[in-house]
């Protein structure tokens, strides 16, 4: 920052005057709203900022989540919370006016929609026969749209017609913000007029400059490069040299200013240009009539060990079924194999069929004149246990020189189908495609790519063109090995794809975009392997590839596809809506345990007991880009180096863990802070995390639940993903001894200030807006928070340094101080959040399953769905097994089940809810909706329930509940009547 930036940013502030003052995130934080937003940001799929980098890379966090946790360090919390929320949400753009904005940015709403949803006295000012008139300005329409948004009830209806924030101009959004920003911190001499303004000031209030955000795990680059777009300078790192370019991407591509896009641009544009000149010169992309290919379609053949026959491996026929598009198979009797015909417009019925292809349940099936064959792939394969117990085969390990198979391979490759484009709708936008068998010119054109190839490979792979790289045995890597005896990088890529792969790096190398280059030659990589199935329900059911990375594992296919050049097209990334602002950044490759900078924040989403082996799937790509990479790539090591990796979740992973926590530590000011995102699993990963932050020398401020994401199509049972976001800072430097007894009642204690206040908070929203800001969750993630803060200011904790408690070696089934201190937060928790119409004392008595049913039948009053709800309870409650009380598991559209759902099996006593209380009552309303009369009811309660007149209050009580809150009018009768007859027991003196 130059000393004229420097002396007007601070003309009216104070530096330092905020060094010890807390932050708002340790308070006040709209998670709610941060996590639909967070969600709505993920849905965009293609259209978030940073995935046109790299979709391979899946584990970025939502950028919006990212902009609220470095606003919500950086302001400071003053004496009115409800102010400060107000003005935390204004600067997330999630404001009443905000929000109008953000929905005319999106043009939500017609002319007509308009109408219908407010009065609008004189509609002519406004409207012409075609929509808005022309001299209606952006102002006009602004006080319609306020004025339409007043009619929608809660924040998810309002923001799901919305832009994102990001996608909208920051200058217009944001105009009506900063007088109310300023008056609001007048007092600390606030003047800004945008947000990284904003950021500069408040940096040079805590800190004496502007802030620095880092991430020694910065992956897909999300946090550096949304902190710097905040107005942060940026330090990212990461052991992984894919992630460093990923995140030099982000913040020098999609965040580049235009001079710097119009060089990248026109880069693009020529090397398009020059590599579809040489594919041309080659001939090997057209037919003779100038028609173009778009996609090759290959296949596995091998040999039936029954009748010598080569058959095609196919699990599927279906090739396009908008197109009715399906491959036949015609046996050719004179060289023992079958041809493969393309036909198209097939009946619906046939296509049906072609469903069933050659492949099914992992054998290899198919009828020759009327006879059925089927061989399991695993005897083809030629599987056998070895010595060791392992599972080996009789495949060939293919050798360096090695891309296609030889003669006598088990497996065999050959070309089934491809997708044309017309010749005259080859440079139009919208291309006229169809599908064809193959030709022997195909095959010519075949061999010739093969001949290039087989010339060149040597060459290639000496100049870095092709790799050259072996795979090593791993978790992942040793899938290609095993199922196809692929032992280096490059058999995982067919003639075709060496050679568009090999051009495409040739000409980026000569090009003065050359960075721009590697990222595009990784994501050329990604969809252009012998790992890319082929998906016949991409494009709306035309069919299309799919990249090798749609399911983070290294996957081999029967059937895959390669993608022409004409494939990929010139555009290459969506750009950000304005250039990132003049701050640092700085990306290098290192270890976590190793920064290079003092940052006021570290921002981290570490990999705990991460399922995505990054350390190992990335070694595809680097096996292309390790070769002569250009500046400021040349800086990196390019390897993966996993003997370096922090991974897993056992000692060595802990160890790793306080290691490069301890380091970031050791690189922050005493009044920095650190935020640590995981994903909410159980107490044992609370365990785990605290621990290791304990013993870095931290201690836990706040933490907050975000639903981040729903889970890939390709798990099966997809669920909201739950993120904690847990805050931290250091632990003051004074030996503190604590012993469990003494610690357990000052955790009840923190936890019942903190959920208290955040209550007194919710009911001051909920008078004055409608809605309450905080969620039972994250009531219950604040009573988790309070417990840590309490717990990591000791030292040492029954005896025992933390560092050597966090290090020890756990026992299978172990029990530790922390497990038993956050599950003592949980139970406090729990114990004030009481439903609503349930009395205090009825709800002390409940036990888990019972608590769980009436806090989840309560939320689902309010409209509450999600599924990540129904889970965080069921584990706060010690559930046993909730999914046996749930009606429906869906991951937004979860719900219990009805009273009336419950099959008498499910309550019995052999069950978890059938010997309760709350069991018997749903036995008896359900006797009640199939007419048995009331006294025979409370006859069987009295039977059944040998503490019935202590008890009697407390099913009262339940009953009145479910009368307000069951969803169903005939449960909520018949809990009236039921109640009412044990109210009159009790009149009567009985």
């Amino acid at each position: 920052m130059t000393e004229v930036a420097a002396e007007k940013a601070t003309i009216n502030l104070t530096p330092l005057a905020l060094k010890d003052a807390p932050a708002l995130i340790e308070t006040v934080f709209p998670a709610q709203k941060v996590s639909f937003e967070a969600q709505t940001e993920r849905k965009a799929v293609a259209a978030q900022t940073l995935t046109g980098l790299g979709s391979y890379w899946k584990g970025r966090k939502p950028l919006i989540l990212v902009r609220a946790i470095v606003l919500g360090s950086l302001l400071p919390p003053t004496d009115n919370a409800e102010a400060d929320l107000a003005i935390f949400e204004k600067l997330m753009a999630f404001d009443d006016e905000g929000l109008a904005r953000r929905a005319l940015a999106a043009s939500a709403f017609s002319a007509t929609r308009l109408q219908e949803l407010i009065p609008i006295s004189d509609p002519e000012r406004y409207f012409g026969a075609r929509g808005w008139r022309r001299d209606v300005t952006d102002d006009d329409k602004l006080e319609l749209y306020r004025q339409a948004m007043t009619t929608f009830a809660s924040y998810e209806e309002k923001a799901s017609l919305c832009k994102r924030p990001e996608e909208v101009d920051q200058e217009w959004l944001y105009a009506p913000v900063w007088s109310e920003v300023n008056r609001h911190y007048a007092h600390l001499g606030v003047s800004a007029q945008s947000l990284a303004e904003l950021v500069e000031q408040l940096g040079i209030l805590r800190y004496g400059r502007r802030p620095r955000v880092g991430d020694t795990f910065s992956g897909g680059g999300s946090i550096p490069f949304e902190a710097a777009r905040l107005g942060c300078d940026a330090y990212a790192a990461d052991l992984n040299p894919i992630a460093c370019m990923l995140t030099w991407g982000a913040m020098n591509i999609i965040g580049a200013p235009r001079e710097r896009r119009t060089i990248f641009e026109e880069a693009q544009r020529e090397v398009t240009e020059k590599v579809d000149k040489e594919l041309v010169r080659l001939g090997v992309e057209h037919d003779d009539q100038g028609n173009r290919a778009k996609a090759y379609l290959y296949c596995l053949e091998t040999k039936c060990p029954e009748t010598g026959w080569m058959v095609p491996m196919l699990p599927s026929r279906v090739i396009s079924p908008k197109q009715g598009a399906i491959a036949r198979l015609k046996p050719d009797y004179e060289n023992k194999r079958f041809n493969i015909e393309v036909v198209s417009n097939v009946s619906a019925k046939e296509l049906k069929a072609a469903d069933k292809g050659t492949i099914d349940d992992g054998a290899l099936v198919y009828e020759l004149d009327g006879k059925w064959h089927r061989t399991p792939v695993k005897t083809l394969r030629g599987d056998y246990r070895g010595p060791d117990g392992s599972t080996l085969n009789r495949l060939r390990r293919w050798e360096k020189r090695d891309f296609v198979p030889r003669e006598d391979d088990i497996f065999q490759e050959r070309l089934y189908a491809i997708q044309w484009i017309t010749k005259d709708s080859i440079d139009k936008p919208r291309q006229i495609t169809y599908f064809r068998g193959v030709t022997e010119a195909d095959l010519e054109r075949e061999r010739k790519v093969e001949k290039i190839v087989a010339e060149s490979l040597a060459t290639w792979q000496t100049e870095g063109l092709t790799p050259d790289m072996a795979i090593e045995p791993g978790a992942k890597t040793d899938e290609p090995i095993r199922t196809r005896g692929w032992t280096y990088w490059h058999h995982l890529f067919n003639a075709r794809q060496l050679l568009l792969q090999a051009l495409a790096l040739k000409a980026w190398r000569e090009s003065p975009g050359a960075p721009l280059g590697w990222l595009n030659v990784a994501k050329m990589a990604d969809f252009n392997s012998r790992l890319c199935r082929w998906a016949t329900s991409q494009g709306g059911g035309l069919g299309g590839p799919k990249g090798v990375f749609s399911n983070q594992a290294l996957n081999t296919f029967y059937n895959y596809a390669t993608r022409s050049w004409a494939g990929y097209g010139p555009g290459s990334f969506k750009m950000a809506e304005e250039a990132l602002p003049d701050v640092e950044r700085e990306v290098v490759s290192a270890p976590a345990n190793q920064p290079m900078r003092v940052c006021d924040y570290w921002v981290t989403d570490p990999p705990y007991a991460d399922a995505v082996n990054y350390h190992e799937i990335t070694e595809f790509f680097i096996a292309w880009l390790r070769k002569n990479p250009p500046a400021p790539f040349d800086q990196w090591t390019w390897d993966s180096r996993r003997a370096f990796a922090i991974k897993g979740s056992d000692d060595d992973f802990r160890r790793g863990m306080v290691d490069a926590y301890r380091a970031m530590t050791e690189h922050m000011p005493d009044n920095g802070m650190q935020c640590v995102m995981f994903t909410h699993q159980d107490t044992g990963v609370w365990s785990d995390m605290v621990s290791i932050f304990w013993a870095a020398g931290l201690q836990v401020v706040a933490a907050w639940y975000i639903a981040t994401e729903t889970t890939s199509e390709l798990k099966k049972g997809g669920y909201v993903q739950g993120t904690v976001i847990l805050m931290l800072r250091k632990r003051p430097e004074v030996d503190r001894a604590g012993f469990k007894q003494r610690i357990l009642p000052a955790v009840r204690a923190e936890v019942q200030r903190q959920i208290e206040s955040m209550m007194h908070l919710n009911e001051e929203i909920k008078d004055k807006h409608g809605e309450p800001v905080f969620n039972d969750s994250d009531l219950q993630m604040a009573g988790y928070a309070a417990a840590l803060k309490v717990l990591t200011a000791y030292t040492t904790i029954g005896g025992e340094d933390v560092t050597s408690f966090a290090l020890r070696p756990r026992t299978k089934g172990e029990v530790t101080v922390v497990d038993e201190i956050v599950q003592q937060a949980a139970e406090a928790a729990n114990s004030l959040l009481v439903p609503e119409g349930l009395s205090a004392e009825t709800w002390s008595r409940l036990s888990g399953i019972q608590r769980f049913y009436l806090r989840m039948m309560d939320m689902e009053t309010t409209g509450a769905s999600k599924l990540d709800n129904y889970q965080n309870f069921a584990k706060a409650f010690r559930v046993q097994d909730y999914a046996r009380v749930m009606g429906d598991m869906k991951a937004n559209a979860a719900r219990l089940k009805r009273v009336s759902e419950f099959t008498s099996r499910e309550l019995t006593d052999s069950t978890e809810i059938g010997p309760t209380w709350l069991g018997h009552l749903i036995i008896g309303l359900q006797q009640l909706l199939a007419e048995v009369e009331p006294q025979a009811v409370i006859q069987q309660f009295q039977q059944d329930l040998p503490d019935f007149m202590e008890v009697r209050p407390l099913l009262i009580d339940m009953l009145g509940f479910m009368e307000r809150k069951a969803p169903e009018a005939t449960v909520r009768e018949a809990a009236e009547v039921l109640g009412a007859r044990l109210k009159n027991l009790r009149a009567l003196g009985q």
